[in-house]
């Protein structure tokens, strides 16, 4: 734990100095389709140790004086108020979110296009709140049989419909909220619409996984496949690339399964087509800035044991279906994996045992070290843990209270006599609550306190599923948890 296997800082100027040569290949303009998480990308950062959550815009921050962003959003997610699950935010709000944000960091947001408008009142009225706000709004409407019916998509009844978005910087980044928003379709009917004007300009894609020059069944592309096998996503090897040049890379099959027609695409708006392959479509460069293979490896197989741990548990809520599980555990035999390989699963499992089946906690520190935690009368088992980690960070001898009895009573006696909750145990938040009130009397306190940043990073297993607030806490802490799919009662309804 704690070792890098990515080489940040080289990856920044790599990838930047990449995507500014393929914009000088098209005559000066490019319009790029960026898939995935442009701020906190955490899934890239635990397969890849040493790669940093923001860093993909950092990357375009080394462009910022030639780029500029258009985020594309599908009307008819602003008609059914669809909602990020990461943020719990809609799609148009999470829009506004995104503006501020590329603002606030010095990037140029150009406009927002809506895609597959069709007079939606609700799109409508985002469309006159955003314009309101002083940012510009196009509207591309649906094609019928795209994206097969090539003789029409590109033709003045199709791409030719759409409004022509203005532009004014050599890299155009087109972004969106979420999946299914037309990012593809966008930059290609800018191209059909260039072209008309007698502007040269090309497109490209961005996508950190499946990272096309590692081996297929590298655990980096199985997490990613992992991480995406709600959408049915698949890692193959790129046939159009092994044809035209006779080397094996790595891509995903709806990249694979549009290639022919967008190679057709780009005949019929340009005269031929710029690329073989889908591989030759990309342009990223993570894979070439691995510094060390074994420790994405070991991060990987962690990311894959976790992807499946988070499918059993979710089906025991009864949120997904038996066959992302069955698709999950393929991906783990893939892997030559097993639980045996995730050590705090063992570890928490044990503790339960040995303290009578109670709900029990375990974590691994950055030294390699597992620590446990049971429940208590005063403390669930993720506070307990959590307490028992910061000692062991700060030094601090086990058979010391962090929090001293005075401060756990009123915080009980709140929950339960004021509030109304039957659980008098501490959840994780008011744990962390209570050790910074004792902190500002308590030396041993203040010092666990300044550990906490020392727990990023670290993996941990509960014996049951824990509480949504537990979890939370958690993932902001930056703890890896996984949970045993097993509820601490038999009750029908859990919080």
């Amino acid at each position: 734990m704690g070792k890098i296997g990515f080489d940040n800082e080289k990856y920044l100027q790599t990838q930047s100095e990449h995507i500014a040569k393929r914009i000088e290949s098209f005559g000066g303009k490019l319009y790029l389709e960026f898939g995935g998480k442009l701020f906190d990308d955490y899934h890239a950062s635990r397969v890849l140790p040493g790669f940093k959550p923001d860093s993909k815009l950092q990357m375009l921050l080394q462009l910022k004086d030639k780029a500029e962003i258009v985020i594309a959003i599908n009307a008819g997610d602003i008609e059914k108020n669809k909602v990020r699950g990461d943020t719990g935010i809609t799609y148009d709000l999470e829009i506004l979110r995104l503006i501020d944000a590329f603002k606030s960091i010095g990037l140029y947001v150009g406009s927002v296009v809506l895609t597959r408008y069709q007079s939606q009142p609700s799109a409508d009225a985002f469309k006159k709140r955003l314009e309101n706000l002083g940012v510009d709004v196009y509207r591309h409407y649906p094609i019928d049989g795209y994206p097969s019916n090539i003789p029409l998509i590109v033709s003045d009844e199709g791409f030719g419909k759409n409004e022509y978005i203005h532009t004014t910087r050599e890299l155009v980044v087109i972004t969106a909220p979420g999946p299914g928003s037309g990012k593809m379709a966008t930059c290609l009917s800018q191209l059909y619409h260039d072209n008309k004007r007698g502007i040269k300009s090309g497109y490209a894609k961005f996508e950190t996984f499946p990272i096309w020059n590692l081996p297929l069944k590298h655990p980096v592309n199985l997490a990613y496949e992992a991480a995406t096998a709600d959408l049915d996503d698949v890692n193959m090897i790129d046939p159009f690339h092994l044809e035209a040049y006779g080397k094996t890379t790595v891509n995903y099959n709806r990249d694979v399964e549009v290639f022919p027609v967008l190679n057709a695409i780009f005949e019929e708006i340009a005269g031929e087509s710029p690329y073989k392959s889908p591989t030759d479509m990309g342009v990223n460069m993570a894979g070439n800035c691995i510094i060390d293979d074994d420790v994405c490896i070991a991060a990987a197989n962690q990311e894959i044991i976790r992807r499946y741990y988070k499918a059993l548990c979710d089906k025991k809520k009864g949120v997904v279906e038996n066959d992302l599980v069955m698709k999950l555990e393929m991906i783990v035999k893939q892997a030559g994996l097993t639980k045996d390989d995730r050590e705090v699963i063992a570890v928490s499992c044990a503790k339960s045992r040995d303290t009578g089946g109670l709900p029990a906690a375990a974590i691994e520190l950055p030294n390699g070290h597992i620590v446990t935690g049971r429940t208590t009368d005063l403390l669930g088992s993720c506070s307990a843990v959590l307490l028992n980690a910061l000692k062991e960070l700060a030094g601090i001898n086990d058979e010391v209270h962090l929090i001293p009895p005075m401060v756990f009573e009123p915080i009980q006696a709140l929950k339960t006599n004021t509030l109304g909750s039957k659980n008098p145990r501490l959840h994780s938040d008011e744990t962390l609550i209570a050790l910074s009130i004792a902190a500002a009397t308590d030396k041993n306190a203040a010092k666990a306190m300044e550990c906490l940043s020392g727990l990023r990073g670290c993996e941990a297993h509960a014996t049951v599923i824990v509480s949504s607030v537990d979890a939370e806490i958690y993932k902001k802490l930056g703890i890896n948890l996984t949970c045993e799919p097993e509820y601490q009662s038999n009750t029908l309804f859990h919080k």
